[in-house]
């Protein structure tokens, strides 16, 4: 149950969020993520300044299915009074019932601007933030959350502050990535830094970072004593991850393994989401960026991958699809192992000069900071 401090409220049945991810959480996903199981799925990452200078990209970003009866959005921004009229656009006039903020974005065109994962070194702007987005959504009982990482570097730790600063500010829950900015998505996430969180603040607390199997959230919420996961990466390619999900946290252990005729079927079905959103040739070319997740080490021969990286139509992908071995089976040494970018850790964060000297940042003109580019 997500709160606001009026007591406006998002029930969510069960505790798992799809983490916002650029050019990846349309309408088409998050309603294909949505028939296989129940959760929180937020659309992807807006900015506020995109919001109230009423920008079309922006604006084109903010679509949802007639299904999607709870309306989530994830805000970005770094100006306060900015973030709380974007706010109130998106709740007065989008109907939004959910408000999760960006602050663990590690993409270097946004950090050297100030924003993303480097701006909870800046505690002031963040609570005045935090404070100016949850006034403006309160008035309409819409309750606000925030995502954050563990800090800049080892060296530079501001999850705690964070957490602190989010509770004493109104915000309804944090979720935390367990990685640095300058680890970006390598190495493994550090679950002990949830865990800390969650002893530190009173607010739910949400865990992000290397969930690739139902079984592993289970494990994560025992070892954390988190109240809910966030799911990114790990459903590149494998929406049916969210039905994994919802049986595990009703007590079920079942782990669904489809065949490649079954995962054909889901990415037909998304090319149908896709096509309805964009028309044919559109979506289908959208759905390009897809396919490598979807038939990750199955026996799916060079060939066949590359006409499935070229189709712009139903008949393309009609086609290569018919040439797929139907009763393959799911390889099971892709279980539990990573998907999407990995990448390696920074030896160093781009931020703008001086930005460690203090943890100050009222007085900072950071509005170049503004970018279409998430994650976190």
């Amino acid at each position: 149950m997500l709160r606001a401090p009026s007591g406006g409220e998002v029930r969510v049945d069960i505790p798992v969020v799809l983490a916002p991810m650029a050019g990846i959480t349309n309408p088409a996903y998050r309603q294909l993520c949505r028939e296989q199981g129940a959760g929180l799925y937020v659309c992807e990452m807006i900015t506020s300044r995109g919001i109230i200078e009423n920008d079309a990209k922006t604006l084109s970003m903010l679509q949802f299915d007639p299904g999607e009866t709870v309306r989530s959005v994830q805000l970005y921004g770094v100006d306060p009074e900015v973030m709380g009229q974007g706010a109130k656009i998106l709740c007065e006039d989008f109907e939004v019932a959910h408000i999760d903020l960006n602050f663990g974005c590690p993409v270097p065109k946004v950090t050297r601007k100030g924003g993303g994962g480097v701006l909870p070194y800046k505690r002031d702007r963040l609570r005045a933030i935090c404070s100016a987005v949850v006034e403006a959504a309160d008035a309409y009982g819409v309750p606000v959350t925030i995502k954050t990482r563990k800090g800049i570097d080892a060296d530079h730790l501001t999850y705690i502050d964070a957490g602190h600063i989010a509770q004493e500010t109104g915000v309804a829950a944090i979720a935390l990535h367990g990685r640095t900015v300058s680890q970006a998505y390598s190495g493994q996430a550090d679950w002990d830094s949830i865990a800390h969180l969650v002893r530190e603040v009173d607010i739910p607390v949400l865990g992000n970072g290397d969930i690739w199997e139902a079984t592993t959230a289970l494990d994560m919420v025992e070892r954390t004593g988190c109240d809910g996961v966030v799911v990114g990466r790990g459903c590149l390619g494998r929406p049916w991850l969210f039905r994994d999900l919802a049986e595990a946290f009703a007590g079920g252990r079942v782990q669904h393994l489809p065949t490649l005729g079954e995962v054909a079927a889901m990415v037909r079905r998304h090319a149908e989401l896709l096509a309805d959103l964009m028309g044919e040739e559109r979506g289908l070319t959208d759905l390009r960026k897809h396919m490598s997740w979807y038939f990750k080490g199955f026996p799916v021969g060079g060939e066949i991958r590359r006409g499935l990286g070229l189709v712009s139509s139903f008949a393309d992908l009609d086609a290569q699809l018919a040439r797929l071995d139907a009763d393959a089976p799911y390889p099971r040494q892709e279980l539990g192992s990573p998907r999407g970018r990995q990448g390696s850790p920074r030896e160093r964060v781009v931020m703008p000069e001086g930005w460690l000297a203090d943890t100050c940042g009222m007085d900072l003109d950071l509005a170049a900071a503004e970018s279409d580019v998430s994650g976190g």
